[in-house]
C-alpha cells in the first residue's frame, strides 16, 4: 500500500462530519479519548461495529440503560475485544454469504486502552494480527489503568508514579521502560500500522482511513493524556500530546507490511528532540523525577528516548 494514497473523501470533507459520540457522555474534563474518538469516527467509510474492552472510554460512555455511541457498539471482557471483532467479521461474512446481510462490506474496529492492549488482551490482539483478519484495532493509551485506580501498566513510561508504582525514597516510580507495542505488532508483518494523537488531527485522521482501506489487519496506537491519572491540567491535554511527539515519547510513524517505516506528520520535519524535562514538568505524576536523589534517573530516561529516537530514524531511512 503505498503511504501517500489520497483517501477518495478529503480530510477537509471528514473535519465535518458529525460525531459518532452523543455529547453528555461521562469521561473527565480534559480526557482526550473523546476526542480520539471523534476523529476515528471522520475516518469512517461506510457500515461499522465498534468492539470495546472495559475501560474509562467503555464505562463512560455506556452507564446502563444509556449510551452515548451513535454506531453499532457492543463491550466485551478486557482481554477479548480483538477475538470479539474476530467472530464479528467471520459472522458478518456467513450472513452475507446466506443473503441475510444487507450491506456488501462492514468495517469492523476494536478498541482497547493501554492496560487491555499493551497486558490483558496482548494474546487476542497477537492472535488476529497473525490470523489476518480485517479488522483495525485502536489502543487509546493514557499510559496506566486510569479505570481501575491508576495502576501501572506496560504502557506506563519509565519514571511515571502511579498507586503500583510508587515514587518515594527508595524507588523513582516505575523502573521498566515502556513496551513498544506499535513495533511489535508491526513484527507480525501485517499490512498497516500507525501511531497518532490528537493533537495532530489532520496527521490522525488520514492514517485511520489508511488502517481501514488496507485488506487485512491494521494497528493504530493513539496517545491519550489523562488529566486525572496524570495530575495535569484540564486544559492541557493537546499541548500535552504535542510536546510528547516533539520530545520523541510519542514518535509519529508508520509501518506498511512490517517493513517500511516513514516518519510522518511532525516527526518527519523534526530536525531535534525537546529535552524530556519539558513534558515531565508539566505532571503532577513526574514531579518526583526534580529531586535531587532522582536526577541520574532522570537523564537515563533521556538518554534511553534519545537512543531509541536515533534507532527509528534508522529504520525510516532519516539522516
Amino acid at each position: 500500500m503505498a503511504t501517500d494514497d489520497k483517501p477518495a473523501v478529503s480530510i477537509k470533507d471528514m473535519l465535518k462530519r458529525e460525531p459518532i459520540l452523543s455529547s453528555g457522555h461521562r469521561m473527565c474534563a480534559g480526557c482526550a479519548a473523546p476526542t480520539v474518538v471523534k476523529l476515528m469516527g471522520m475516518a469512517l467509510r461506510g457500515p461499522t461495529i465498534v468492539c470495546e474492552n472495559t475501560g474509562c472510554l467503555e464505562v463512560a460512555t455506556t452507564i446502563y440503560p444509556y449510551t452515548a455511541w451513535k454506531i453499532p457498539w457492543i463491550h466485551v471482557a478486557f482481554e477479548n475485544a480483538a477475538a470479539v471483532a474476530s467472530g464479528v467479521i467471520e459472522a458478518t461474512k456467513v450472513m452475507h454469504s446466506k443473503g441475510r446481510y444487507e450491506h456488501e462490506h462492514v468495517d469492523v474496529i476494536a478498541i482497547g486502552g493501554d492496560g487491555s492492549s499493551f497486558d490483558i488482551g496482548f494474546g487476542a490482539i497477537s492472535g488476529a494480527m497473525e490470523r489476518g483478519h480485517d479488522m483495525v484495532y485502536m489502543c487509546y493509551d493514557n499510559g496506566a489503568y486510569q479505570n481501575t485506580g491508576i495502576q501501572r501498566s506496560g504502557g506506563t513510561f519509565m519514571g511515571q508514579e502511579t498507586t503500583t508504582s510508587w515514587a518515594g525514597s527508595k524507588i523513582p516510580g516505575k523502573l521498566e521502560r515502556k513496551k513498544p507495542l506499535a513495533e511489535i505488532i508491526a513484527a507480525h508483518r501485517i499490512p498497516y500500522v500507525a501511531t497518532v494523537e490528537p493533537y495532530n488531527y489532520r496527521d490522525f485522521i488520514g492514517k485511520f482511513r489508511k488502517a481501514l482501506e488496507v485488506e487485512g489487519p491494521a494497528f493504530i496506537h493513539a496517545f491519550s493524556p489523562c488529566p486525572r491519572g496524570w495530575r495535569s491540567p484540564t486544559g492541557e491535554s493537546m499541548s500535552l500530546s504535542k510536546l510528547a511527539v516533539e520530545t520523541g515519547l510519542h514518535p509519529l510513524y508508520e509501518v506498511i507490511d512490517g517493513e517500511e517505516w516513514i516518519l510522518s506528520g511532525p516527526s518527519k520535519r523534526l530536525k531535534e528532540l525537546k529535552p524530556v524535562d519539558e513534558y515531565f514538568k508539566t505532571q503532577g505524576q513526574f514531579k518526583h523525577l526534580f529531586k535531587p536523589e532522582w536526577e541520574d534517573f532522570r537523564k537515563s530516561i533521556q538518554e534511553q528516548v534519545t537512543h531509541d529516537w536515533e534507532l527509528l530514524k534508522k529504520k525510516c531511512g532519516v539522516d
